[in-house]
């Protein structure tokens, strides 16, 4: 059985990466492949747990270098025990998210180095990479009112930083995606879901020919 492949939708809050998770399912499903979707932090139990914890406006919050220890272990059991299961079985997994979150919040936001971020992924998840990565990018006007509908006064506590934190994540992203076009994808997110949808698949059409 051949293993199946990976996809990450990445970008900051409000680019519609759920939205296109779902519709990049349905699409991949209707073509009679085998889809898992997930998310991070989450995806498991114990992962799920740590996303709680990272998360909740409670309490006084994590420092940037906790905060990057638990994404990490939240990605190790995730990684090890549906991600990696899933694809040795032939089926597709699409992450909302994965570890170049961490590397644009936790390094680009957060200021931790790159070399750091992807020094925890090696010992956690022996820095499995997404076969294909798909950066969503939206106008930071687009991406707050996108926001406001969604959230309202309920952001987490990670999506509730500052407009400084977030410019600087979605800089960090841009960065990654020149670096690393192979892997990327840049698609823009401003148009309809069916628009950007059409984009995403057009982006993928390597992968669907394989």
């Amino acid at each position: 059985m051949s293993r199946g492949f990976f996809i990450s939708l990445e970008g900051g809050e409000g680019v519609g990466k759920s939205t296109q998770l779902r519709l990049l399912a349905d699409a991949l499903r209707a073509r009679g492949i085998e889809v898992v979707t997930t998310r991070e932090p989450g995806g498991t139990a114990g992962a799920e747990a740590i996303r709680a914890l990272l998360l909740s406006n409670e309490g006084e919050g994590w420092g940037a270098r906790a905060e990057a220890l638990l994404f990490a272990a939240a990605r190790a059991d995730h990684v090890e025990k549906l991600i990696r299961p899933a694809l040795e079985s032939g089926a597709w997994v699409i992450c909302d998210r994965f570890v170049d979150s961490s590397r644009a919040y936790q390094g680009g936001g957060s200021g931790l180095s790159d070399a750091d971020v992807m020094a925890l992924h090696a010992i956690g998840s022996e820095g499995l990479l997404p076969d294909k990565t798909l950066l969503l990018t939206a106008g930071s006007d687009v991406a707050t009112q996108r926001l406001a509908l969604r959230d309202g006064d309920n952001a987490d506590r990670i999506g509730g930083r500052s407009a400084g934190y977030h410019a600087s994540v979605a800089a960090a992203f841009r960065r990654f995606a020149q670096d690393d076009p192979q892997r990327f994808c840049v698609i823009p997110a401003e148009g309809t879901p069916d628009e950007v949808h059409e984009q995403v698949i057009a982006a993928l059409i390597g992968l669907l020919s394989a």
